[in-house]
């Protein structure tokens, strides 16, 4: 049942997405509905990214560190709702983690913080990355950097984008002059 709640979540999240956007969209305005699609859709694809990295690329090597783990005596037999449970907290983690950029962009533009700001604050983001890496990953230097290392890119693919879209212009200001 948690496995048909999750795969029917998955496949209706595009569904659940519209229906969210039809919610929010009359509040907005035309230059925030111009910004809000195109980041409505990298954030599902970026999702949906994060867990195909989590499932063709680093849950086979946690299956692999556990099975490596235990003695050669003893054969690894994970029951089924171990093994989906294990899954789905790691699909949900590096979904979550490929979100970055977006949050991000969405510091950037509304102004919260500024390309430079998070800039300066990089050595604190990659350290909160490999923290976060060993929070989720067997305890091994590589696992934790398969995770860490994607979500430091993000964070600067985020940056670029920052740069890209700058901050949000309010309705009553018009756009600063170029120097």
């Amino acid at each position: 049942i948690k496995l048909t709640l999750v795969v029917a979540f998955f496949l209706a999240m595009p569904v659940v997405l519209h229906q969210a956007w039809k919610f929010v969209s009359p509040g907005l305005y035309a230059h925030e509905k111009k910004f809000a699609i195109p980041l409505l859709i990298i954030s599902v694809l970026l999702f949906y990214s994060g867990i195909a990295f989590a499932h063709f690329v680093i849950f086979p090597v946690i299956m692999q560190f556990f099975t490596m783990t235990g003695p050669e005596s003893v054969t690894v037999t994970p029951d089924i709702s171990s093994y989906l449970a294990i899954a789905l907290k790691l699909f949900f983690a590096f979904g979550l983690a490929f979100e970055i950029p977006v949050f991000t962009m969405l510091l950037i533009w509304s102004g919260v913080s500024t390309v430079k700001d998070l800039s300066e604050k990089r050595p604190y983001v990659i350290v909160g990355c490999f923290i976060f890496g060993m929070m989720l990953t067997p305890p091994d230097p590589f696992s934790q950097s398969m995770l860490a290392i994607p979500m430091c890119l993000l964070f600067e693919f985020g940056l670029l984008m920052g740069r890209m879209i700058g901050t949000r212009q309010k309705p009553d200001e018009e756009p600063a002059a170029s120097e």
